[in-house]
């Protein structure tokens, strides 16, 4: 399981935990092996999962549609996201869902606190810390700093083998997955010249002001 999924399926647990959710839902997407990402997570201490099985290659946007269409069924209040993908990092799915769903979006949340009809988020943007308040329903994606995922117990792991997977079909949510782009090429960046030492201090100020140009 990504990194930043076990964090959001980790944050959803402990809400339930607190009294603030009832019930925590996971759905993968992805060919017949996605099923063991799920048992990971029921694991963990989910109560069911969805798998929408496919063997296509499936986008963000189409990711986005496709829980769009579960989150709708569901009745979802709070969807939990990982950030990001740790394949591609796109970075795109939970801005889509939320934009999809027309809900609130709190994205690299670092801290998550529960109120009544309303979330409060800090996420991590690049001046420091922002505090947003959501009205729920909303879409959360996680960051590495909001919690540390549990490890799975054996019992927990074997109790996991009994929990409920609904397999879906891409057809049975009615959404078109067909790629939207297409790659023409891949070109990997030019090869790094290699360090030079410098003796002194004033050597390195001297390459950085008349070689480097950086002074």
């Amino acid at each position: 399981m990504n990194p930043f999924d076990e964090i959001a399926v980790e944050e959803a647990l402990r809400l339930k935990e607190t009294g603030k959710a009832e019930e925590v839902v996971l759905v993968s997407i992805g060919p017949a092996q996605a099923n063991e990402t799920l048992r990971n997570g029921l694991a963990m201490g989910a109560d069911r999962g969805i798998h929408v099985q496919t063997d296509a290659r499936v986008e963000p946007l189409a990711v986005a549609k496709l829980l769009k269409a579960i989150a709708m069924e569901e009745a979802a209040d709070l969807m939990f996201l990982g950030k990001q993908a740790i394949d591609d990092d796109a970075n795109q799915t939970g801005q889509m869902l939320a934009a999809l769903l027309g809900w609130a979006q709190g994205t690299f949340a670092s801290r998550v606190e529960l109120g009544e009809g309303r979330v409060s988020v800090t996420r991590e943007v690049d001046g420091g810390l922002q505090t947003v308040s959501l009205k729920l329903p909303a879409v959360i994606t996680t960051d590495l700093r909001l919690n540390e995922p549990r490890y799975a117990s054996l019992p927990n792991i074997m109790k996991a083998k009994k929990k409920p997977v609904d397999v879906r079909t891409v057809e049975s949510l009615g959404v078109d997955i067909a790629p939207r782009h297409t790659v023409l090429s891949v070109t990997e960046p030019p090869a790094r010249k290699a360090g030079t030492l410098v003796a002194s201090v004033d050597e390195l100020l001297d390459r950085l002001r008349n070689e480097a140009g950086v002074l």
